[in-house]
């Protein structure tokens, strides 16, 4: 199957013995940057934090197996950290299973069928809003953490809005220790880069954090004290199915896979530049369906490609997917052995982390930039997509920015859609010289069309009007690329009204599109073929024989 191509099997046909080590290098590297950035993405997804390690072992050992690309890592991304955090909250783990394991399928699907170049009609104002949305939700999702903030009552927010108005009415319980330890592991996350670029500033963050903690017996939460944390190696299970289930989860599920194939197909496109070579997005995409459905039945959530681990990787020497495995296998080697210890880790610190990431997927500088340059409804689409995404959630932003954005597309297109009839030699209000007229008989009317002829612009034709006297129409279509049913009726309705008038319709330079569905439609028969012309001389010739009655 052409379709499916994976890239491992591609690149060990020149494989190497110092690619090998290279790759393991790179793997283990990239293992170390991922796991702190894996339990703080599961612990703000509202899971525990060994599912974020499933996560990057399942997903990201069967992703690089039969991905598209030789150096994509996958594992729990922040871009679907809100909508599972919502998912578990209303639906629970059987639902967060259910839902990544469709996506799985659609995400097979998508690939099956070829539509890894059709994410690219996915707006760029929409991507850039919901992602820095999902920034924003990010942030304020941490700010209990960061605080030390104790809800009263046993408040257990779910949206974005109600967690901030509970950390404003809670605010007062602050815990200083906690924004200490906070700040402190921020500014390590910040300054750290420009010191040692080789050792990840998260792990140096953990590290400060738990220090400090345990040092100075600061009174802090720890991911110890508020979750279980388990050692085991992850286990195949089934949820417990129902159609209401299934269907509940339906538009979170196709979510979950847009965002999965945009974010995965992104990273592939940001590695092809580093790396000077050409991902198979179908097969990509694929490679993700599998990927998260094996995530989801061993507990994990969904995944995708990650654009800063597949940086590290790249960086770091690896250059086929060998090193995704080794990634993966090492990050089970860090489960058995390191997880317990996860248990020491600061609750600031995990938002500390969960800060940067934030601001690293926030775009403001897309952003603004749109805001200044970008047409008015481009910014509507882009804001409204941004404010959505906070206010309410992910599923009610995408669906909503995608609608109004194929509205205004088509408000453009139908703008650019016009029709316009000659005028003859002999009105008195024309500018031009005269002389340089086209001669056409009193008793022809032309009208040129220009731009796509589709439901939305389908009523221009309304505006063509004729004279007592006219006898023949010429509709000159060089300009018209396209030609939809529904404006096909409006033609076959304007023939009717020409018939009746005893008006011959001609037809003059009809591009391939339009005289394909013309032709399936009947038309071509309706009007006669002689009246279709290949050039306005062509049209304007036969309509002077029609009108004088010279038919040949």
């Amino acid at each position: 199957m052409k379709v499916f191509r994976p890239m491992l099997f591609t690149t060990m046909k020149n494989y190497s013995k110092e690619q090998f080590i290279k790759d393991v290098i790179s793997g283990i590297i990239v293992a170390i940057i991922a796991l702190p950035l894996s339990i703080a993405l599961a612990l703000a997804s509202g899971v525990g934090p060994e599912q974020g390690l499933y996560t990057a072992i399942i997903a990201g050992f069967l992703i690089s197996f039969f991905g598209g690309s030789t150096v994509q890592i996958a594992g729990p991304t922040a871009a679907f950290a809100t909508i599972v955090a919502g998912i578990v909250a209303t639906s629970g783990m059987s639902g967060l299973i259910v839902a990544t394991v469709m996506a799985g399928i659609f995400l097979i699907l998508m690939g099956i069928f070829h539509f890894g170049s059709l994410i690219k009609f996915i707006p760029y104002t929409i991507t850039t809003g919901f992602t820095a949305g999902i920034a924003v939700t990010i942030l304020i999702g941490q700010l209990k953490d960061f605080g030390g903030i104790t809800y009263q009552h046993g408040e257990k927010p779910v949206e974005t809005v109600e967690k901030f108005h509970a950390f404003i009415s809670n605010i007062d319980t602050i815990n200083w220790m906690a924004v200490l330890v906070g700040v402190i592991c921020l500014a390590i996350l910040i300054i750290w880069p420009y010191i040692n670029k080789k050792i990840p500033g998260s792990l140096i963050a953990v590290a400060a954090g738990i220090l400090m903690v345990k040092g100075l017996n600061l009174k802090v939460n720890t991911i110890g004290d508020l979750y279980t944390i388990s050692n085991k190696l992850p286990t195949f299970a089934l949820p417990d199915l129902s159609f209401g289930l299934i269907k509940s989860q339906l538009s979170n599920a196709l979510v979950i896979a847009v965002l999965a194939a945009i974010e995965s197909l992104l990273s592939c496109v940001v590695a092809d530049g580093m790396v000077n070579s050409k991902h198979r997005s179908n097969t990509e995409l694929i490679a993700q369906g599998i990927g998260n459905m094996g995530s989801a039945l061993f507990g994990g959530i969904p995944a995708t490609g990650a654009i800063a681990r597949t940086a590290a990787n790249i960086k770091s020497g690896g250059r086929t997917p060998v090193a995704g495995m080794v990634h993966a296998l090492t990050l089970v080697l860090i489960l058995v052995v390191l997880m317990p210890y996860a248990a020491w880790i600061p609750m600031p610190t995990i938002a500390a982390i969960l800060f940067q990431v934030a601001y690293n997927m926030c775009q403001w500088r897309p952003f603004v930039k749109l805001c200044k340059t970008a047409p008015k409804s481009d910014i509507f689409v882009l804001v409204a997509t941004f404010v959505l995404t906070i206010a309410f959630d992910l599923v009610v932003a995408i669906e909503f920015g995608m609608v109004m954005a194929c509205l205004l597309f088509m408000k453009r297109m139908s703008d650019e859609t016009d029709v316009y009839g000659w005028h003859y030699k002999e009105e008195e209000d024309l500018d031009v010289d005269k002389n340089e007229l086209a001669d056409v008989p009193k008793h022809v009317r032309v009208y040129e069309i220009s731009g796509p002829l589709f439901f939305g612009a389908a009523e221009v034709l309304t505006e063509i009007e004729f004279k007592d006297f006219t006898k023949c129409l010429v509709l000159r279509m060089r300009s018209v690329p396209a030609l939809d049913i529904t404006a096909m009726n409006a033609l076959e309705n304007l023939l009717d009204i020409c018939r009746k008038q005893n008006i011959r319709l001609i037809l003059s330079h009809v591009n391939a599109q339009p005289m394909h569905v013309m032709e399936k439609a009947g038309f071509i028969d309706k009007v006669g073929k002689e009246n279709f012309r290949p050039n306005i001389e062509a049209a304007l010739e036969w309509a002077t024989q029609c009108a004088t009655g010279n038919e040949e």
